[in-house]
């Protein structure tokens, strides 16, 4: 017994900037600030989507689901850094950072194939537009989203199923905000080679795979773009894209950088960084992205507040 308990104790000590005491407070607001926009802007993006007869396209079929998954992705670890950050308890519970690491692990590979699905909506509608509606259902899409998370779901519980069994030897402190594959893999106390291998391989698969189809989207998608007659039509093709292609190059960024590269001890700060950006700053900005960029929803947001004055006044 004392053996399993030294293997896999009860808490872990998240690290963090902890070395940096005096980040905790700006890093608490500035996460605080972003946790609230980004519940704020995905929500906003998810009832316009729903609630407004024109945006029923696949395109903000699609769009909602990505609110949707960035809502969970990041409710899955900011709360728990604000409880740390907040106050001297920096703790975790082994059943909680478990079940953060399969959780985390599963959202993060199921956005990666959803940017790919999205990458190919849009091939579709600009390359195929007479035959959008048909080519892409409604069956379509809820076979494409849950292809998306199925993958997500498999690939989690193999890479944390693996990282879950390696033994601790009584090591607590997890040099991290919150519970992370790639951390957790360095606090055993056996080699991990063959767990490191198999993360950065799946890893490029899932990465390199979604972000292939997308590069060959985007360069049919130029092509036809080129053709348009009208600068109006081009514009709007464009503003449409540049936005999915935005987002795609917030999230993938970091991911390469932190999934496919080896493991080195020296740029764990830059690692905590980037992950702190793609698993916060990402979801806060998409939704501004989308608005900004789109006509469409700008005017479906307008017309869900003005609602929601007129229903208030009554």
């Amino acid at each position: 017994m004392k053996h399993v308990n030294e293997s896999f104790p009860e808490n872990f000590i998240l690290m963090g900037f902890t070395k940096y005491p005096w980040l905790d407070l700006p890093l608490f607001f500035g996460l605080l600030m972003s946790y609230m926009f980004t519940l704020l802007g995905n929500i906003a993006i998810i009832l316009a989507s729903q609630l407004d007869s024109q945006l029923q396209s696949p395109m903000y079929f699609f769009l909602t689901s990505l609110s949707f998954l960035d809502l969970c992705f990041t409710t899955t670890t900011v709360p728990q850094m604000l409880f740390n950050l907040g106050g001297p308890n920096k703790s975790i519970t082994y059943v909680g950072c478990m079940t953060q690491a399969y959780v985390f692990h599963w959202l993060g590979c199921t956005e990666c194939v959803l940017l790919g699905i999205m990458a190919l909506d849009r091939y579709v509608a600009v390359c195929k537009p007479l035959r959008y509606s048909v080519i892409m259902d409604h069956k379509l899409c809820l076979q494409l989203s849950s292809t998306a998370w199925l993958i997500g779901l498999g690939n989690s519980l193999l890479q944390s199923t693996l990282t879950v069994q390696l033994p601790l030897c009584g090591n607590q402190e997890l040099d991290h905000f919150f519970c992370e594959l790639p951390g957790l893999i360095k606090m055993a106390c056996v080699d991990t080679t063959v767990n490191e291998l198999t993360l950065a391989v799946v890893a490029t698969f899932l990465i390199m795979g979604p972000l292939s189809m997308i590069l060959a989207s985007y360069s049919y998608i130029a092509k036809a773009v080129f053709q348009i007659p009208s600068a109006d039509g081009k514009l709007k093709a464009f503003n449409t894209c540049s936005s999915h292609l935005l987002v795609v190059s917030l999230f993938y960024g970091p991911g390469i950088y932190i999934y496919m590269q080896p493991s080195v001890d020296g740029r764990q700060d830059v690692t905590k960084v980037l992950t702190l950006f793609y698993c916060v700053i990402t979801p806060m900005a998409n939704p501004f992205i989308y608005t900004l960029r789109n006509k469409d929803v700008k005017g479906a947001l307008m017309r869900l507040l003005r609602r929601a004055i007129s229903s208030k006044r009554i």
